[in-house]
C-alpha cells in the first residue's frame, strides 16, 4: 500500500498543493473544529506528519530506535505517558482525543511505525488541508474510495496539533476539494 516513493509523494503534497487533476475521483475528508486561526494549526499538524514521512523515507524500521530529531517537540511531549511538558494545544488535544475515541494516546514510537512503507495499517495516503471557516479545516486524504479504513494515527495528530474535535472521514468528489483553499 505504501512505498517509499508514495511518502516521498505525500511529503510533497504536505510541501505544497497538488494540482487537481492529479487529484484521484473521490477523496476522503476529516473536519476539523479548533479554537481559533487554522494557519498555526495546519502549520503544527503539516511539521508532524512531515517529520513521520521523512523517517518512512529515511530510515530501517528494523531498528530498535529511530531518529527523533526532528519530530517536533511538542508532539514528542503529547506522545509521552501522561503529556508532561506538552503545550496547552497538544494537552487539550489529548484529552479530547481521548474523550471522543475512548482510546489511549499513542505512544511516539507506535505512532511513527505507522509510517513504516512495510507497515500496511495505515490506510490513507495525505493530500491537503483546506480552510473552510474561521476555526474550521478539511484534512484531505487519499483513502482509495473507502469511506473506512485505517486512520486512528492520523486522528491523533489531528487532535495532539489542537484539534477540539475530528469528525469523519468521509467520502467527496474531488472537486469538493479543489474548490476549496488550502491552509
Amino acid at each position: 500500500m505504501h512505498s517509499e516513493e508514495s511518502l516521498a509523494a505525500e511529503f510533497e503534497r504536505l510541501r505544497r498543493r497538488p494540482d487537481a487533476e492529479s487529484a484521484p475521483p473521490v477523496l476522503c475528508e476529516f473536519t476539523v473544529d479548533l479554537p481559533g486561526d487554522p494557519e498555526p494549526y495546519a502549520e503544527r499538524l503539516r511539521s508532524v506528519l512531515s517529520a513521520a514521512m521523512g523517517l518512512g523515507i529515511t530510515e530501517d524500521f528494523t531498528e530498535d530506535d529511530l531518529p527523533t530529531d526532528g519530530v517536533p517537540d511538542w508532539f514528542v511531549a503529547a506522545c509521552s505517558q501522561d503529556g508532561d511538558g506538552a503545550p496547552d494545544f497538544a494537552r487539550d488535544g489529548r484529552a479530547a482525543y481521548q474523550a471522543h475515541t475512548e482510546s489511549r494516546p499513542w505512544p511516539l514510537r507506535n505512532w511513527l511505525h505507522r509510517f513504516d512503507p512495510d507497515d500496511d495499517s495505515r490506510g490513507w495516503q495525505w493530500w491537503d488541508i483546506t480552510r473552510t471557516g474561521p476555526s474550521r479545516v478539511r484534512i484531505w486524504v487519499d483513502g482509495w474510495g473507502e469511506s473506512f479504513f485505517g486512520c486512528q494515527e492520523l486522528r491523533w495528530a489531528a487532535y495532539t496539533a489542537g484539534a477540539r474535535h475530528v469528525d469523519g472521514p468521509a467520502v467527496q468528489n474531488r472537486d469538493v476539494w479543489a474548490g476549496e483553499r488550502s491552509a
